[in-house]
């Protein structure tokens, strides 16, 4: 099990007494991440790809360091993870470098964050492909029968989350990507809630591509890394395209190299993979299964406490069927004001509003005012957990009696 007490001291910040619940949107950073990065600006600080000389040579060595420890992350090898911003970005990347015909199909859900959903619609807009969300079920789930009803031989792409950010809950991301390629399709997964709090293995997936986002994971912001299978690489044509990303280039035609760096134009966050590199060192240190199993039990606990409050309606599955987020709303209250009160009164700091998933919070939940959502990870305590629940306890008193 996690030893909790010994990984706050990597975290300064919790020395203020906040109680962070809201990792879902961004994890807390630990000393060793941000020691790494500043070893990088005062020690060999250089550009990477560009230079012979020994601070050149060092800092390139580091950066693709980084990319093979991340790609073993993900049980992936070097050549197949490219480094970029952000999950946003992967996505993005993906969506403007495939190569689209007219009346392609992309199949996507109506779970997904606005990242997984928005640049689809923009294919659509852009190059006449069809897009088709499936409906998750009023608990947050996606149904493999619906997956196969909605993928078919038109079908060029299915898009959707391993973990929903609003509800936690876990789709069956190995059979979407059987069904996928029994059609000819691909399969992209919306990593972002997923590689952080459990082990992901993309042989094991089979999806062709993965995006995540490293300050959801200990990892400084502007860091993440995009997975593009063995298979998939001769279906983009990339994007972007300038220094860093040429094999050679004549008057009047260029040639782009073979590896990931044909996808990362321009000089890329070195630093920002270096402290990822090091942001997947410490979480292998401490086990994802035992990463995945303290949160779950935190989950439980934190699940079954609001659900037993007067007042409170608690939305997605049952603990067994998500992660350690749970999103509600507490009767007379606007999630703001919740989140607001939480904050003021108990230095708990939560999320609220529409999460960025409009969609499934306005027509699965049905709630155009949002939820308010609290959200684990490996610096959470069972007392943090208590305290969150006693703090809701006189919040929901107080707004009972105003009723």
């Amino acid at each position: 099990m996690l030893n909790v007490e010994k990984i706050r001291e990597d975290f300064p910040i919790l020395e203020t007494g906040v109680i962070y619940l809201d990792s879902t949107a961004t994890s807390l950073t630990p000393k060793q991440v941000l020691s790494e990065m500043e070893k990088y600006y005062l020690e060999y600080r250089a550009n990477v790809g560009r230079g012979i000389y020994e601070l050149a040579e060092r800092a390139t060595s580091a950066y693709e360091a980084a990319r093979k420890r991340i790609a073993s992350f993900i049980n992936a090898i070097k050549g197949e993870v490219v480094m970029v911003k952000n999950t946003t970005e992967a996505i993005n990347l993906v969506a403007h470098s495939l190569k689209w015909r007219k009346g392609d199909k992309i199949v996507t859900t109506l779970l997904e964050h606005h990242s997984n959903y928005l640049p689809w619609l923009r294919c659509a807009e852009r190059y006449g492909v069809k897009v088709e969300a499936i409906k998750p079920t009023p608990q947050g789930m996606i149904e493999v029968d619906d997956l196969e009803k909605t993928v078919d031989d038109s079908t060029k792409l299915v898009a959707m989350t391993h973990v929903s950010n609003v509800l936690g809950s876990i789709t069956p991301v190995e059979e979407a990507a059987r069904i996928a390629h029994e059609h000819g399709a691909l399969l992209l997964i919306d990593g972002a809630q997923s590689v952080p709090h459990i082990k992901v293995d993309v042989a094991k997936l089979g999806c062709d591509f993965l995006a995540f986002s490293g300050h959801k994971m200990c990892g400084p912001t502007g860091s993440g890394a995009l997975y593009i299978s063995r298979e998939a690489w001769e279906e983009l044509d990339p994007v972007f395209v300038g220094g860093g990303t040429v094999e050679s280039v004549e008057e009047g035609r260029f040639t782009l190299l073979k590896g990931p760096a044909r996808f990362e134009a321009g000089t890329p966050g070195i630093a920002e993979a270096i402290g990822l590199k090091r942001a997947v060192e410490y979480l292998d240190a401490l086990n994802m299964d035992h990463v995945v199993k303290h949160e779950r039990k935190l989950g439980e606990r934190m699940y079954e406490g609001l659900c037993s409050m007067e007042g409170v309606e608690v939305y997605g599955p049952e603990p067994k069927y998500k992660l350690g987020i749970t999103s509600f709303n507490v009767e007379g209250l606007d999630p703001h004001e919740v989140a607001l009160i939480l904050d003021a009164s108990a230095k708990i700091a939560v999320r609220s509003g529409m999460h960025c998933a409009q969609p499934l919070i306005k027509q699965v939940l049905k709630k155009p005012k949002g939820t308010v959502r609290a959200s684990l990870y490996i610096y959470n305590t069972k007392e943090e957990v208590e305290k969150f629940l006693s703090a809701m306890e006189e919040l929901t008193r107080s707004a009972l009696k105003r009723k």
